[in-house]
């Protein structure tokens, strides 16, 4: 390697990395964000938008001419503004021809411009397009010095630094992009109501928000859909800029004959490719995820049509699109973020009114340069104008001076005082202009440019005159492009917050009776229908029933456990078969010195006394005892060798407990309080021993126990009639020994 010489020595710096990377990488992020990713708040477009809406203009295809192939656009635009590649251009103006991408196209395309299930364009060699309505009022005044100008990357063409934007783009079309470290993401209006609400901030420049929100109302997406957010939550996010809207696809119901019907979706969620959609019904329905559910068709043609077919005529059809909503993008979210390029350049996330006065702010300043431009010319033109009607009152002098002197134009300038424009101008005169018609022209049209002159003049002179201006150009557009139009119709509608609808378990599974079986090991299983819960089941050998209970596949099971906590299992997950079924600590994670105490079927509304075997318990509800996760509800709490052994639903207004004393106390079920967690209050009071059972009955019915031969029903109370936490007395002549009431 040859040694580097003293000439490019002198050339080499020294530079610190660290700096130097940040330096250049700062240069590329800008670059990104302001040459690329961010519209401008002002025309609501990226450079490349604007550079291709101009190439289209300067090749004039404006609406009413004809089509020119893409490619001859893409190839201009490359060629002389957009130093990128041709994909990205092609893609670009595609999207702002697609009627389900952009509310208000601006591009007129001609052949396939890709559809809403996500299939892409034709190569631009196939397909045509023109300017659209929306996007020449956009350039409007483009002509009339509205904007500045500046060159193109190669110095040899020129290019506007912004549109005139007589429309309100930026909120009419929404913007999405991500730059380095920062994005965009803008919704659609509709242009109507963004009209409504500048007008509104003209008349009231120091409103608040809210006023221009209840005039926006909202997004308004070109694939239609329903807005699901409260006008709170929507508020808070235009005050923000920042927030994010829910976004529900449009369905009804058709009735079928013999009392079937059918859901057909009509409008999807904006942004939501149509065939993911399907396909991702289609896998939850071979996934058997969705069991309300039987098929889904795909009959749409130019416009979106899902049918959706219930499983059977049951099946309630709100249940089945919440399920559908909570499991697919027919109900999805849009991200808004505000975040655009100011006036200045520079990037900022804007609240609703700000974007709307930024946008009047260059309204205000495209009509006043427009103004000034249209007075110059009609000064130059008033001047050229004077020269005429001077030379019509002196013809006979003037056509002397032409005819007989050397240097005409000198000679006029000097004895009828006029301008060097004024001279040449009469001497470029034609013949035929000599008609006195042809004076009356130009006095008429001296007298209408003059008149508009003074108008011009009162308009930069005055403010109030400009805004009044400004509204009026509001106005027309709102009634070009208006709701009264098929393009300007509002599309998407708003409807209240849904609750949280729980879609039901037994909505997802097919209801069908089982039987229970939970043995003294800890093995349950489910049995197929109610079968008799007297019938010898089959265990293991060193294993015997525990539980028996009869349920219906759509129940959840309630576990209550020795150390005070509720379980719950869903019906429809206990394992079936012939077999022993399988642990419930895989389903469950038990304590490894814990058992199960009682298994039931959960009742809504139902009320529950339990107990521990020291005597103390309590009532709890039936919301308390539900569990959300495998780690179970921990409600009883216990005290060292105290195990919570009772949990009895309450079907009375009496409690009759008995201990292992063989003493039975019978009070009132009133005096239990209801506790959502704790120990509890002593039931009945113990020297020695535990409690043995426990009771809730009718007054009026009595308790019953069993007995040789049959139960008795005791009805008689007074004998051990008595108060919470008491002794109780000795339990009636021929009370079973096991001190159990009945047997289990």
């Amino acid at each position: 390697m040859s040694e580097p010489t003293v000439e490019n020595e002198e050339k080499i710096k020294d530079v610190h990395l660290a700096e130097e990377l940040s330096t250049r990488y700062l240069s590329y992020a800008m670059s990104t964000i302001v040459s690329r990713s961010l519209p401008d708040v002002r025309d609501g477009l990226k450079p490349v938008h604007r550079r291709l809406l101009f190439a289209m203009r300067q090749l004039h295809l404006d609406p009413k001419s004809g089509f020119k192939k893409c490619a001859r656009v893409v190839g201009d635009v490359i060629g002389k503004y957009h130093p990128h590649g041709d994909s990205a251009v092609y893609g670009a103006m595609v999207r702002l021809a697609q009627d389900f991408s952009v509310r208000y196209p601006l591009v007129d395309g001609q052949g396939n411009f890709g559809n809403i299930d996500g299939d892409g364009a034709a190569a631009m060699r196939y397909t045509e397009a023109r300017l659209t309505e929306f996007a020449m009022a956009l350039m409007e005044g483009l002509n009339e010095n509205a904007v500045d100008f500046r060159e193109t990357y190669d110095g040899e063409e020129e290019e506007p630094v912004v549109m005139p934007s007589m429309v309100p783009n930026l909120l009419c079309n929404g913007s999405a992009g991500i730059a380095v470290g920062m994005a965009t993401n803008i919704p659609p209006h509709n242009l109507s109501e963004v009209c409504d609400a500048l007008l509104y901030l003209i008349e009231n420049p120091d409103c608040d928000i809210e006023p221009l929100v209840k005039r926006i109302k909202g997004p308004d997406f070109p694939t239609g859909g329903i807005i699901i957010d409260k006008f709170e939550s929507i508020l808070n996010t235009y005050k923000q800029g920042r927030g994010v809207f829910r976004i529900r696809a449009r369905w009804e119901k058709e009735e079928l004959s013999h009392g079937l019907y059918q859901i057909v979706v009509k409008e999807i969620p904006y942004q939501v490719i149509k065939s993911k959609l399907i396909e991702r019904i289609a896998n939850l329905l071979f996934d058997k995820k969705i069991p309300l559910l039987a098929d889904v068709r795909d009959e749409s043609s130019h416009d979106v049509r899902i049918v959706l077919e219930p499983k059977n005529r049951s099946v309630d059809a709100n249940l089945l699109m919440e399920h559908l909503f909570k499991e697919t993008e027919l109900e999805s979210r849009f991200n808004m973020n505000m975040n655009v390029l100011d006036s200045e350049g520079v990037p900022h996330v804007l609240d609703i009114k700000q974007v709307l006065h930024e946008f009047l702010q260059h309204r205000h300043q495209v009509l006043i340069r427009r103004a000034q431009y249209r007075l110059d010319k009609i000064n130059i033109r008033l001047e050229i104008l004077s020269g005429y009607l001077i030379a019509y009152l002196n013809l006979d002098e003037i056509i002397r001076i032409i005819r007989e002197e050397d240097d005409p134009k000198t000679v006029m300038m000097q004895k009828f005082n006029l301008t060097d424009n004024q001279a040449e101008a009469i001497l470029n005169m034609k013949l035929r202009s000599l008609r006195k018609l042809e004076e009356a022209e130009i006095k008429q049209e001296f007298d209408d440019l003059s008149a508009e002159k003074s108008e011009l003049e009162l308009l930069l002179n005055n403010e109030g005159k400009r805004w009044e201006a400004i509204a009026g150009e509001i106005k027309l557009i709102k009634e070009k492009f208006g709701k009264k139009t098929a393009l300007g119709r509002r599309r998407t509608d708003f409807a209240e917050a849904p609750a949280d609808i729980e879609v039901p378990l037994e909505a997802l599974v097919e209801k069908e009776p089982i039987t229970v079986i939970l043995s003294q090991k800890g093995w349950i299983r489910c049995l197929k229908g109610h079968v008799d819960l007297n019938e010898d089941f089959k265990f293991k050998d060193d294993d015997a029933l525990e539980c028996a209970i009869h349920a219906q596949t759509t129940d959840k099971i309630i576990l209550f456990d020795t150390a005070g906590k509720f379980y719950t299992i869903p019906a429809s997950e206990i394992p079936s078969g012939r077999g022993f079924g399988q642990p419930v600590r895989l389903m469950i994670d038990l304590g490894i010195s814990d058992s199960i105490s009682t298994m039931f079927c959960f009742e809504p509304g139902a009320r529950y006394v339990i107990a521990s075997n020291t005597g103390r318990g309590f009532l709890v509800d039936e919301n308390h005892i539900l569990a959300q996760t495998r780690n179970g509800r921990k409600i009883m709490n216990l005290a060292d060798d105290e195990k919570s052994v009772f949990c009895k639903k309450v079907t009375g207004d009496m409690v009759a407990i008995i201990g292992e004393n063989r003493k039975l106390l019978v009070f009132k079920l009133e005096e239990i309080p209801t506790m959502a967690r704790g120990r509890g209050v002593t039931l009945q009071k113990y020297k020695d021993g535990n409690m043995s059972d426990i009771q809730i009955f009718k007054e009026e019915e009595g308790f019953t126990y069993n007995r040789a031969g049959g139960t008795k029903t005791e009805t008689d109370l007074l004998s051990w009639l008595g108060h919470r936490a008491q002794i109780g007395k000795l339990a009636p002549f021929g009370f079973p020994k096991s001190n159990k009431f009945l047997k289990d």
